[in-house]
């Protein structure tokens, strides 16, 4: 097993840890015991809890356990229950985990257990391969960043970032300035991360990886330009606050005081609960590149735990199918605004008619899918600090993707010796 499973994975756990509740299920003797692990926000998980009991009801004696972790502690927790032959019998997350799950030979493959005709059903985006082998099926595509605008403060949308720019000057110009910031921020959004600096690099022409799909490509003029091209709008072009983390950008947003985010898909519900009039669109195209900016698009889905054995697997796979029914993804889609995979709902008038996930699919178009090879982890892990240099103004955009690379080359070796 390459040293991944340890390295990456196996971060400050422990066996003990197994002995929590839900733990227990691929290898438990019953049957009709299923339990699922998931990395689900509240209003995801009360769907999915729904969905859940409707199933139980429909199919007396079945008991269905589901158990929320943090993405980073799904991941870890159920490599490391599945090796030792426990952990909940399904496990749902982004795509990324894909694969660390396959290194350690934690997830079995799904095309045995399915007809062709099953995976047809799907957009090509929401069955995910790897090595040759079915490993996720996603009932979400998207996982993504877009634009995100109030529409008291813009009633058409900038296509390209000159307009980004004039616009965002125009609202802080309007609504005025405080102790020298303005009033109404132009755009926020979390600058510090390197998942919301991509599109940025993407609209650049950079790309993380070779064509090789696992060597990074960390240090060229693409991503120089880029970091030149963030901290610009900060600094030169003054639209976006001087410090803005994730939940500094979603206060400002929320509180009206910036006009516009970029932000994931995951986020656009929760605004219009609040009663904000959003629209979402593409995040404009680089006019100095004339490319679009390809944020990283992943599916959200199923994988079946590797020590499901045969007595068990019909009515696991029977939950899974259930989980995945045109009904229940109709169900997520209407209260979530989120991209369905069945290929049949883009053709529902529900989803047809509703803007937000129009504007939404095409924003995927414009996207790229993560990687899901585990050498992206050590990409994350090497983009930070070198970006984070860049916005503090400790490091050059030249000397932060020389440093990138380094970091990331020697991580990538790390784990594979």
């Amino acid at each position: 097993m390459p040293k991944i499973a340890y390295a990456a994975v196996f971060v400050s756990l422990t066996l003990t840890a197994l002995k929590g509740v839900g733990c227990v299920g691929a290898r438990t003797g019953d049957i009709n015991r299923v339990v699922i692990w998931h990395q689900m926000r509240p209003d995801e998980r009360s769907i999915l809890q729904r969905q859940i009991k409707a199933y139980m009801a429909l199919n007396p004696g079945v008991e269905i356990v589901e158990l929320y972790k943090e993405t980073e502690d799904v991941r870890n927790a159920f490599v490391t229950a599945a090796l030792t032959r426990r952990g909940p019998d399904l496990v749902y997350g982004p795509s990324d985990a894909v694969g660390i799950y396959v290194a350690t030979k934690t997830i079995q493959p799904l095309e045995s257990h399915f007809p062709g005709e099953f995976f047809s059903q799907f957009d090509s985006s929401g069955i995910l391969s790897y090595q040759g082998h079915v490993y996720q099926i996603a009932d979400k595509i998207g996982n993504h960043l877009a634009l995100v605008y109030n529409k008291k403060y813009v009633q058409r949308p900038p296509q390209t970032d000159v307009e980004l720019i004039e616009v965002s000057k125009r609202i802080q110009r309007q609504y005025g300035y405080v102790g020298g910031r303005p009033k109404v921020y132009g755009l926020t959004w979390n600058y510090t991360e390197p998942f919301f600096f991509i599109p940025f690099f993407t609209g650049c022409g950079g790309w993380v990886f070779q064509e090789d799909g696992v060597t990074p490509s960390l240090d060229d003029s693409a991503m120089i330009a880029a970091l030149k091209y963030v901290r610009s709008l900060r600094d030169e072009h003054k639209i976006v606050p001087n410090e803005s983390d994730y939940e500094i950008a979603d206060a400002l947003f929320k509180d009206g005081k910036a006009a516009m985010i970029i932000n994931g898909d995951w986020s656009w519900a929760g605004y219009k609960e609040l009663g904000i009039d959003i629209g979402v669109t593409p995040i404009p195209k680089i006019v100095s590149t004339s490319l679009w900016p390809a944020p990283m698009t992943s599916p959200k889905g199923f994988s079946l735990n590797a020590n499901v054995g045969p007595e068990k697997l019909p009515r696991v796979l029977s939950i899974l199918t259930f989980l995945l029914s045109e009904e229940n993804q109709l169900e997520t889609t209407k209260e979530l605004k989120t991209a369905p995979t069945l290929k049949t709902l883009y053709k529902n008038p529900a989803v047809r008619s509703n803007e937000i996930l129009q504007n939404s699919l095409v924003q995927i178009g414009y996207g790229r899918p993560m990687p899901v090879v585990p050498e992206m982890r050590a990409v994350w892990d090497a983009m930070r600090p070198g970006y984070q240099a860049v916005m503090g103004g400790a490091s050059t955009p030249e000397e932060s993707a020389k440093s990138m690379q380094q970091l990331a080359l020697r991580r990538i070796k790390e784990m594979n010796e």
